[in-house]
């Protein structure tokens, strides 16, 4: 699906962001890109759909290289990638339901766009997600009263009405609490796996990368230092990307957060037994 070969990207300044980066996401995966700041975690992604430009090498998305299209080009290919931001990145004034839509503009013509005018189907799609993500009731509230974790939902489901193959998500939980954290990332991940879409995470949580990620890929100043499962991110492996810290404590914070997760997963198949609707 995601093809990367030799990227670089070094700025004007001589820093270099990425170092000979090369990966592959294939179609269905989640795949969480941790470090620190400044290993590059946000510059791979915005590489990936041209935010930023590549100083060298390739990015394949399927067959497409995207790397030397030309403008009318990559906004057609843009439309095959599904963006969510961390500051959400919503129009404040515009309702939950117009925000939603926004997605769809690389697709219906200019005056349609500017009007705001969306085919019906466009429009039945954007109910469907926003029902299936817990906000259909909201679908004519403005942005600006929303929580931030509503306002997270949002901007998924105006990402995947653009019918993507592959989803960009640039540190979704970073301005949310604990909980709303793992609701968001248990969505995304729900999502993706509905959809079969492949995603890459940038995310500075280590424990939520762990719980919910099939893969993990660790940067360290440009370069990827691990590639694997997160139950092979090991102290050893951490202190490498990270520096020195008690990583033993995080990877037992994991532990005792999968077997909660466990309990309430069984609660609530019990409660779905019994004929009960959980809560949310």
């Amino acid at each position: 699906m995601l093809r990367l070969e030799k990227l670089v990207k070094t700025y004007q300044t001589g820093d270099q962001a990425l170092k000979d980066v090369n990966l592959e996401v294939p179609k269905g995966q989640v795949m969480a890109l941790i470090g620190p700041s400044g290993a590059g975690k946000s510059t791979l992604i915005r590489c990936v759909n041209r935010l930023v430009e590549p100083t060298s090498g390739k990015v394949y998305l399927g067959d497409l290289e995207l790397t030397h299209l030309g403008a009318r080009e990559l906004r057609r290919a843009r439309t095959r990638m599904g963006m969510i931001f961390q500051e959400y990145a919503l129009v404040e004034r515009l309702s939950v339901m117009e925000n939603v839509l926004s997605g769809r503009l690389g697709y219906v013509g200019f005056w349609r766009s500017y009007f705001r005018k969306f085919p019906q189907s466009d429009i039945d799609e954007a109910f469907n997600l926003l029902e299936r993500v817990g906000l259909d009731h909201m679908a004519d509230k403005r942005a600006d009263e929303l929580s931030g974790g509503q306002r997270q939902r949002v901007g998924i489901c105006r990402a995947l009405i653009q019918n993507p193959e592959l989803l960009l998500v640039d540190e979704p939980t970073a301005s949310l609490d604990p909980k709303t954290s793992r609701q968001i990332m248990r969505l995304i991940c729900e999502l993706c796996d509905e959809r079969q879409l492949a995603a890459i995470i940038n995310i500075h949580d280590v424990l939520l990368a762990q719980m919910f990620a099939r893969r993990i890929v660790g940067l360290q100043l440009g370069a990827i230092v691990y590639d694997g499962p997160p139950e092979k991110l090991n102290p050893e492996v951490l202190t490498q990307i990270y520096g020195e810290e008690d990583w033993e404590a995080t990877i037992d914070a994991v532990k005792d957060v999968d077997e909660e997760e466990e309990d309430v997963l069984e609660a609530a198949a019990a409660l779905h037994v019994r004929g009960v609707n959980p809560p949310s």
